[in-house]
């Protein structure tokens, strides 16, 4: 299997998770130590999707995080440009959840259709995550919320050094048991640390024309969740 380089080529990113569709799911329950539960909790609670409301997806994979915004009576939009995840998905269908493919640099929907967009572990891999970010709030109702949770950084340069030494150990190992497919993991381990600290993350996301933009650290920031509103619209309740 071919795995993307850092440069995020669409193609080469959308291969390499069409080779991982089959087992992605297991392999994010093992490799986060069934952490990822508790991390789609989070991010449903932050999106509040309401009856009647639009939640987009983003990187939305096989949907299973998409599933999570429906309990309320919302439609989901479950968006990815991975065929192989979306068709994966698709073989379990949900009620209120339609499966579509596309980039998020350039977004297959109108101005202003959503009430909420969200994107989980997929920012990261785009090759242009300021354009991603201004594509979303194009989509966005004036009011809507966007929420954004990805890998972050751990408190002072020491301790994330270990944790990334860590990353880039572990979890190419235990991908190479369960899928084969550890090259996908090295290039994980090397997007997360990469990708900018949370405050700078912040940054970026107001610079794209969000405001309100906060954060909450998840397992001292090893996953961050980013919440900002599209300005205009009537005031949150």
């Amino acid at each position: 299997m071919s795995r993307a380089q850092l440069d995020k080529r669409p193609g080469d990113v959308a291969a390499m998770f069409d080779g991982l569709a089959g087992r992605y799911d297991l392999l994010n329950d093992v490799l986060s130590l069934g952490q990822d539960r508790r991390w789609r909790r989070v991010v449903a609670r932050a999106v509040a999707a309401r009856p009647g409301e639009r939640v987009l997806d983003l990187a939305a994979g096989t949907g299973t995080s998409s599933r999570a915004f429906t309990g309320a009576g919302a439609q989901c939009v479950a968006c990815d440009f991975s065929l192989g995840m979306l068709q994966a998905g698709a073989r379990k269908p949900a009620p209120r959840v339609s499966f579509v493919a596309g980039d998020a640099l350039a977004l297959p929907f109108e101005n202003q259709v959503f009430d909420a967009v969200t994107v989980s572990f997929g920012l990261r891999n785009v090759a242009d995550a300021d354009a991603a970010l201004g594509q979303m709030l194009r989509v966005t109702r004036p009011g809507g919320r966007l929420v954004v949770c990805e890998f972050g950084h751990l408190p002072g340069q020491r301790l994330n050094a270990l944790y990334e030494r860590y990353l880039s150990a572990a979890l190419p190992l235990v991908a190479r048991r369960l899928s084969g497919h550890a090259e996908a993991y090295d290039y994980l381990a090397e997007s997360i640390a990469d990708w900018p600290a949370q405050p700078e993350l912040a940054r970026r996301i107001g610079a794209a024309g969000w405001r309100s933009v906060r954060w909450q650290n998840l397992m001292l920031g090893v996953v961050a969740v980013h919440m900002a509103r599209r300005p205009g619209g009537p005031a949150p309740a």
